[in-house]
């Protein structure tokens, strides 16, 4: 088992294992720097301070321990209150112990809640693997009830059902649908990112992904394959740990992932490539050919999870190796969250339109902001331009300002 994340600052809870994280995994032991306000901009050379800095490490080795000693040290005020006020303050500590064992059960039980209902869910998942796969057909009131769902006028829908009916013939010639896990996972960006064209040749395999709950907080991811000329393994799985005690607000803090091992075939493992590299041998003159192993980009290499950076890692390392730990566990949760519970819109598509929603309505704010900035300064030029006779110099200095 791995051991937990190191060297954190402040203890930062992650998201409840059961809720999808609106940004990175606050895995992060640099999530809060802190700063020096009295110092001003203008009173550094930016310059010669990033020249010194990079001549020494260690320095800044040094005065990031400094500063992170600092955290959460008492500035002196509450121990200068009079007792019977720092009484109060111990009494309001007390009440906030009580809000937060509060919490701490009231997210356990919404994590009871989701186990609850993930039963009921089950059902539905199983039905879905095997239409996919072609054990069964669906019958005429799911296909009914799908059909009412899109966007087509009846006579069509009608016209197409007739064209398209299922027959054992029909259904013998193209078994399930092909390839559907394969192209939800296209599908969906963060993972589409990870798949290579060589790793589509073994996702084409993928017959089922299930999750699982743990006794204890956690959850585990199960991708079931078919036979295949790539490795000899049924189902591999990566499993996701929280730590034992509860965070801040009762949340789960996530702790770390282990993946299955994969049981490559002789010469199909897609996690490495191999380099062949000429030799000459300065005596002979004579050259051979010499065949290295090196690792190489793979959706596989999810089921490696990175290791927690350790003391001995240097600071560009250690920060290299938490952004793949926010990756790998933002990874586990989109799979979780959102490809198991809706692979046919992510196989359809259907799903990318709620997500790009959600980004142009972001889109659209920031335009407002940037067009009413930019109305505020043509109406600035325009007052400028009509104080002055001169058009030509009151519109370049404008335009100066604007810049600085």
């Amino acid at each position: 088992m791995a051991e937990p994340i190191k060297n954190r600052r402040a203890e930062v809870p992650a998201p409840t294992p059961q809720n999808t994280p609106a940004s990175n995994a606050p895995i992060s032991s640099h999530a809060q720097q802190p700063g020096v306000a009295s110092i001003k901009e203008e009173d550094l050379d930016r310059a010669a301070a990033a020249s010194i800095f990079a001549q020494n490490p260690k320095l800044v080795q040094m005065i990031q321990g400094r500063l992170g000693s600092l955290v959460g040290r008492s500035s002196g005020y509450i121990e200068s209150l009079p007792s019977v006020v720092r009484r109060r303050v111990a009494g309001l500590k007390g009440i906030q112990k009580d809000h937060s064992k509060l919490e701490a059960e009231f997210q356990e039980e919404v994590l009871q809640l989701e186990k609850k209902y993930f039963a009921k869910f089950t059902p539905l998942y199983e039905k879905r693997a095997a239409i996919v796969n072609g054990k069964e057909e669906p019958t005429e009131e799911q296909v009914k009830a799908g059909e009412d769902e899109n966007e087509k006028d009846e006579a069509e829908a009608e016209a197409e059902k007739e064209e398209e009916k299922v027959t054992p013939e029909t259904a013998e010639l193209v078994k399930g649908i092909p390839e559907f896990w394969l192209s939800a996972m296209k599908n969906q960006i963060s993972l589409a990112e990870m798949i290579t064209d060589r790793d589509e040749a073994a996702l084409r395999y993928l017959t089922d992904i299930r999750m699982e709950y743990l006794d204890k907080p956690g959850f585990r991811l199960i991708f079931e394959f078919a036979e295949n000329e790539f490795f000899t393994n049924k189902t591999i799985t990566k499993t996701y740990f929280y730590q034992n005690e509860s965070g801040y607000g009762g949340d789960f803090i996530y702790d770390h992932a282990e993946g299955d091992k994969i049981d490559w075939k002789e010469g199909r493992d897609l996690t490495v490539r191999i380099e062949s590299k000429k030799q000459r041998n300065k005596n002979t003159k004579q050259t051979r050919i010499v065949k290295k192993t090196v690792p190489t980009e793979s959706f596989f290499n999810f089921f490696s999870p990175p290791k927690a950076p350790t003391d001995d890692d240097d600071n560009d390392a250690a920060s290299d190796i938490e952004e793949r730990l926010e990756l790998d566990y933002q990874l586990g949760e989109d799979i979780k969250e959102k490809l198991i519970p809706r692979a046919i819109d992510w196989f359809t598509g259907e799903a990318l339109a709620f997500e790009e929603l959600d980004d142009l309505d972001d889109q659209e704010f920031d335009e407002d902001d940037d067009e009413d900035d930019l109305s505020e300064d043509r109406d600035d030029e325009e007052e400028e331009s009509d104080d002055d006779d001169d058009g030509a110099k009151p519109k370049q200095e404008a335009q100066e300002c604007k810049q600085s």
